[in-house]
């Protein structure tokens, strides 16, 4: 049950309204935007609301039960801090969202309708609409360790242990020659052997790119000269001579966890975990029943 505030109360009393819509959106980096339906820029809480942006909010859809309400917010590309490759590239991923109902002409009026996270972003040539998911999608995600006979922890993180900034498992190079949208040969990791960086990260530090990560999906060693193919192609073009920094990657598996970090302390799957074909297994006289492949 929402309380409102007796100003605004009294306003709605009133038959004839002033509202408009606002969207308060925090992305992951902490970055604040605001926005509104209202034909003219509004201020509260130490965010301005720009109309700009074009966005126009469907019905609020809410239940009893612990389904996932949902929002739409359409809008034009028109805003400058709105823009096609920022949607490309997940900078509005799952950034945090508030909804407010204001009177436009006492912006003092408001009150919270929903907060939620961006969900999915569909994009046209000219538009786009942002489904706001309520705070109930978060109980639909997965939680708590996985079983399984691979590593479930993420590389270098507090689990895994390894230290990715030893230069052991840190190159640094720029782009030589492109063959792909996401292939390219590249220079300086003369020093490292095919495969090393496969499943790994690349940050760009120079270029139409920098600043973002991406995985890489191969890393190959043809005629002594590094070739590198990511998992996706960047949603800007690679060029020649872009900068980057890249860490080692590691399949999940334990023998490369001891054989190439010498982690296997850290270890944080289970490599013995009975399969699939432990249970479709038959009996047979010769014993075998350890749960090992057929």
């Amino acid at each position: 049950m929402k309380s409102l505030s007796p100003g605004l109360q009294a306003h709605l009393d009133e038959g004839m309204t002033t509202l408009a819509w606002c969207w308060r959106i925090t992305q992951a980096d902490g970055v604040t935007f605001g926005f509104t339906d209202h034909d003219r820029a509004l201020s509260f809480d130490g965010t301005d609301f720009e109309p700009e942006s074009g966005l126009t909010a469907s019905e609020v859809r809410s239940g009893s039960d612990l389904s996932v309400d949902a929002q739409d917010a359409e809008g034009v590309l028109t805003s400058n801090r709105i823009t096609e490759t920022d949607i490309l590239d997940g900078r509005w991923d799952n950034a945090e969202v508030e909804v407010w109902r204001v009177n436009w002409s006492d912006t003092g009026q408001r009150v919270l309708m929903r907060r939620g996270a961006i969900g999915q972003i569909r994009r046209g040539r000219l538009a786009f609409v942002a489904e706001v998911r309520s705070l109930a999608h978060v109980l639909g995600q997965t939680v708590g360790r996985t079983f399984q006979a691979t590593c479930d922890a993420a590389l270098g993180d507090a689990r895994c242990g390894v230290d990715l900034e030893n230069p052991v498992f840190r190159g640094a190079g720029a782009v030589i020659d492109l063959l792909r949208d996401r292939a390219f040969t590249a220079s300086g990791l003369g020093g490292f052997t095919s495969g090393w960086f496969t499943f790994g990260t690349l940050d760009w530090t120079s270029g139409a790119n920098a600043g973002r990560r991406t995985e890489v999906l191969g890393h190959d060693v043809t005629d002594g000269i590094a070739v590198l193919t990511l998992l996706e192609a960047p949603v800007r073009a690679i060029a020649e001579g872009d900068g980057f920094t890249i860490r080692a990657g590691c399949d999940k598996r334990m023998e490369t966890c001891g054989a190439k970090f010498a982690n296997t302390a850290n270890f944080r799957g289970f490599p013995h975990i009975p399969g699939q074909d432990a249970v479709l297994r038959y009996a047979t006289k010769d014993g075998g029943h350890e749960g090992g492949v057929l």
